[in-house]
């Protein structure tokens, strides 16, 4: 009867282990909804930096150090904005969770100045995801992450990842088929720029009043008549805004010009209204392709 009992035990523990979620804890937005998309019910993902908080200001507090500890697998771009995690995992001294750096599932771009001009040394943008390609290729690499971590579940995540693969893919034709049809290719952006893996994709030219993310919040005089330059000389129907901006800037276009002002989403983060409403990338790139849709003319 003893043997009876722990062979029973051995094997409820076996049944508890392989329907156990797999806990996964994501820095950011775009993180946080490709591992829930790819994982399922068979993870619980948590989403680091809640929603509403300025990703570039962030820092992890002593109950965010723990989750990341705890977690099955610990999802992050690795760029400049989260030098952090690189520092947590490191202070783990390999007792930490296992790490997936999405800037290492890419091919990098680096990081342009003011004028235009690349830095004197590299330095690699962060916001990947902007391109639907990488995106797909970020869901690539979770999808593998998690199968080599919870092999038997393997083929649900394959399944998964190919379910949003083919979303994320309807997105990117729906945007190539609206910039193949536009006479104009050039973005004006009256706010800060994270979309440079975007507009090298499909092949864009922009002009924006702030070089990718930066702190800075007033552009120069000069800067503001190259954006009503730019609007006005190639006749654009639009100014663009991304999400949670102040729209001082693009206010000032728009005065000038007559464009009207539209928000591109960088999903780096999303305000709570969003997030309780159950936004995805998928559903935020869609809101993006109609104000292409817009903008390109």
């Amino acid at each position: 009867m003893k043997k009876l009992i722990v062979w029973i035990a051995a094997l409820l523990a076996l049944g508890m282990a392989a329907s156990a979620e797999l806990n996964i804890v994501a820095t950011d937005f775009p993180c946080y909804d490709l591992a829930r998309q790819v994982a399922g019910e068979n993870g619980t993902v948590t989403l680091l930096i809640h929603p509403g908080v300025e990703v570039h200001s962030y820092e992890p507090s002593p109950a965010d150090i723990l989750a990341i500890s705890g977690a099955d697998l610990f999802v992050y771009i690795g760029g400049e904005g989260d030098a952090w995690a690189d520092s947590i995992l490191a202070g783990f001294d390999g007792d930490g969770p296992k790490a997936l750096r999405m800037m290492d599932a890419v091919s990098l771009l680096e990081e342009e100045g003011e004028e235009g001009h690349l830095h004197d040394a590299p330095e690699y943008d962060e916001h990947i995801w902007t391109s639907p390609v990488n995106a797909v290729k970020m869901v690539e690499a979770i999808r593998d992450e998690l199968a080599e971590i919870d092999p038997g579940r393997a083929d649900i995540y394959a399944d998964k990842a190919a379910s949003y693969i083919e979303q994320i893919s309807a997105i990117d034709a729906s945007i190539r088929e609206i910039v193949d049809a536009s006479e104009t290719k050039t973005l004006v952006f009256a706010d800060r720029f994270p979309f440079l893996y975007f507009v090298r994709e499909y092949g864009l030219d922009y002009v924006a009043a702030f070089p990718s993310c930066t702190a800075d919040t007033e552009p120069t005089p000069q800067t503001i008549l190259a954006l009503i330059q730019a609007v006005a000389e190639k006749q654009l129907p639009a100014v663009y805004t991304i999400e949670m901006s102040t729209q001082a800037v693009a206010r000032t276009v728009a005065e000038e010009t007559g464009a009207m002002i539209l928000t591109l989403h960088s999903l780096q983060t999303v305000t709570q209204y969003e997030f309780d409403a159950g936004e995805t990338y998928v559903s935020l790139m869609q809101k993006n392709v109609e104000a292409l849709r817009e903008g390109l003319k």
